[in-house]
């Protein structure tokens, strides 16, 4: 069952049509959220990039579209489809409804849809002797700008770098900026250890906002024995690294075990697990 617009319908009476604009333009915007006993992991997070991604694609946000309003339609999806006491995967996704061409036409409201899923891993763990390859994905590079940082609909580059990854054999591929630069991986953000210090692209190298990336780096920030910044990460400084994770909210964090020779510990990684874990809890 899918909730739109408020309403819970089946997926195959959902009303979603080949004129969406989300679907012929790629004019929506989307939060992947982790939901566990009805507790939306970091919903606050969540909402506020939500709402400063519409303003950025100038949507007209409707009154009702509160954190509370929203949260309550969250949890109803989940509810019908007999998710609200389990742990679940949900997409919430906002679009511009129908009309006009490239100029939504005046008519135009904004609309949302809400769909859940079965996700069996209720808090963030690390597998022991997991193998996690990675390399470079250099077929297309990111623009950095407001837009290169929404979560919207858009993802061409990241749907064909997945095919490149899995036709290479590969769990992931870091993406790279103009300027050649790495700034991400397919689906999270980068972190690189190395001697006591952690590196993270900076936002304005068109990495994603995310929302993972916001509570780790408020965790990083208490620790006296490391030092955080911010900064720029080169394809050379990854084979010097220590360590290399990827973070989004629905895994929590992935260490990277081999980028094409060099292979790596996870042992931070794991410390901040637990870290994370313990603040969930606080929630």
């Amino acid at each position: 069952m899918v909730n739109f617009n408020g309403s819970i319908r089946t997926e195959s009476d959902s009303k979603l049509t080949v004129n969406n604009r989300g679907y012929k333009y790629g004019d929506a915007l989307f939060e992947t959220l982790k939901v566990v006993n009805g507790k939306i992991f970091f919903w606050e997070d969540h909402y506020f990039r939500l709402m400063s991604s519409m303003r950025i694609l100038r949507m007209d946000i409707p009154m009702n579209f509160t954190m509370e309003f929203l949260e309550a339609e969250i949890l109803k999806t989940l509810e019908a489809n007999d998710l609200l006491h389990a742990s679940a995967r949900v997409r919430l996704n906002v679009d511009r409804g129908e009309g006009g061409k490239y100029l939504p036409s005046d008519t135009t409201d904004v609309h949302f849809n809400i769909a859940a899923e079965p996700h069996h891993e209720p808090f963030y763990s690390i597998a022991d002797n997991a193998n996690y390859v990675v390399d470079l994905y250099k077929d297309y590079f990111v623009a950095p700008g407001l837009l290169s940082g929404l979560k919207s609909n858009n993802k061409a580059m990241h749907v064909i770098g997945s095919i490149y990854a899995k036709d290479n054999d590969l769990d992931n591929c870091l993406i790279l900026n103009t300027d050649k630069q790495v700034i991400e991986a397919l689906n999270g953000n980068l972190f690189l250890v190395k001697d006591g210090k952690i590196k993270t692209p900076p936002l304005e190298e068109g990495c994603l906002k995310g929302v993972m990336r916001k509570q780790l780096l408020e965790l990083l920030v208490k620790d006296v024995n490391v030092i955080v910044e911010e900064a720029s990460i080169s394809p050379f400084e990854l084979q010097k690294a220590d360590e290399l994770f990827i973070t989004n909210v629905i895994k929590g964090i992935v260490p990277i075990t081999k980028y094409r020779k060099k292979t790596y510990g996870s042992a931070y990684a794991q410390s901040l697990v637990g870290k994370l874990n313990a603040k969930l809890r606080l929630l």
